[in-house]
């Protein structure tokens, strides 16, 4: 299948200075980058507990006044 992405010129630059220098392709290289990413992510997928903290039936918990969302909902850090 052909696809078009972008990425950013430093990498592109880099990982094919690295193609060049291992005597292989760019292609060659995305497509073993790609196959090991895909894997890795399926063995481990994230998983993020969704809380939805300001919301109870009483109004915004004083935990939730000043601080992003989504740093409650998932716990993040500030």
């Amino acid at each position: 299948m052909k696809t078009t992405i972008e990425i950013p010129d430093a990498l592109a630059t880099e990982a094919k200075r690295i193609a060049l220098s291992q005597g292989t392709t760019l292609r060659e290289l995305v497509v073993v980058g790609l196959r090991a990413e895909v894997a890795r992510r399926d063995e481990h997928p994230a998983e993020r507990t969704f809380r939805f903290r300001t919301v109870g039936g009483r109004g915004m918990r004083a935990e939730a006044v000043g601080r992003p969302v989504s740093s409650l909902a998932y716990d993040l850090p500030e």
